[in-house]
């Protein structure tokens, strides 16, 4: 029964997503033609608040964030930093820039500007879209658009492990990340996010509770290697997964995570 009533509530949900996104898209269009930058970044955002507050009043999915306190703060504008998160769900990409205080630069394949409304609203931001099969250029690409949008105070926001993983696993932790903080210079920020206790990869069935959602201090990039930043980087995100969310890490900690300090916690 409460699967049935589940999966009542995730098709209204979608349902709402599909009708508001339209209208909002074609508003989000006809804005950039007369502004660009953040007007038309928090005019998105504003979709993507509609989202996740409709996931909580329909669904039942609320969220708890720990640690705000370690990132810039809303006045301070100018003030880039590298988010590098966990990533288990459709719902922490939907909430990060309803949540956060800065714009967000997202680094993304480029197949998504092509889903209708949706991807085209997002073409019209300050993102970073990539070609995954060229990965010289796709690099590049991240390195100079990341110093860009960086120095202007966005906040760069890469997946680590590349794509969703599933609840309880840990993914191949990429530096590509971690080499743009330091070749830019900007502090790395982990972010350990529980998501996929309320919605799964690969799923539109939401189900009630709660996402942690937590936020590790800054991490200066000065005199780094981008392995040896991102073993860090991991070590803290998996353990703080650990105590989050310990009924899905049954299995030992994988290397790099076992006896480690505890984790910061807020």
């Amino acid at each position: 029964m409460s699967t049935l009533l589940s999966a009542i509530r995730s098709l209204i949900f979608v349902l709402v997503l599909v009708v508001t996104v339209i209208p909002w898209a074609l508003g989000v269009l006809l804005l950039s033609i007369f502004r660009r930058g953040d007007p038309v970044y928090w005019a998105c955002a504003g979709w993507l608040k509609v989202a996740i507050w409709s996931a909580r009043y329909i669904c039942g999915v609320r969220w708890r964030i720990h640690g705000m306190d370690n990132l810039p703060t809303a006045s301070d504008r100018k003030a880039g930093v590298v988010l590098l998160s966990k990533h288990q769900s459709t719902w922490e990409t939907f909430a990060y820039p309803a949540l956060l205080s800065h714009p967000l630069a997202y680094v993304f394949k480029r197949e998504l500007l092509y889903v209708p409304f949706f991807g085209w609203a997002m073409a019209r931001m300050d993102m970073i879209h990539i070609d995954r099969g060229r990965r010289t250029e796709a690099w590049n690409k991240v390195l100079t658009q990341g110093k860009r949008l960086g120095g202007m105070g966005n906040w760069v926001i890469m997946f680590p492990e590349g794509t969703r993983i599933a609840r309880g696993q840990v993914g191949e932790y990429k530096t590509g990340g971690t080499r743009l903080a330091i070749e830019a210079g900007l502090p790395v920020v982990p972010i350990a996010v529980t998501a996929a206790r309320c919605w799964p990869r690969k799923s539109f069935l939401l189900r009630p509770g709660v996402v942690d959602i937590s936020i590790g201090r800054q991490i200066r990039p000065e005199g780094r290697e981008p392995g040896e930043l991102m073993t860090e980087v991991k070590t803290w995100i998996e353990s703080e997964m650990r105590r989050l969310d310990p009924q899905a890490y049954q299995d030992p900690a994988p290397a790099g995570v076992a006896g480690q300090p505890a984790p910061h916690r807020r």
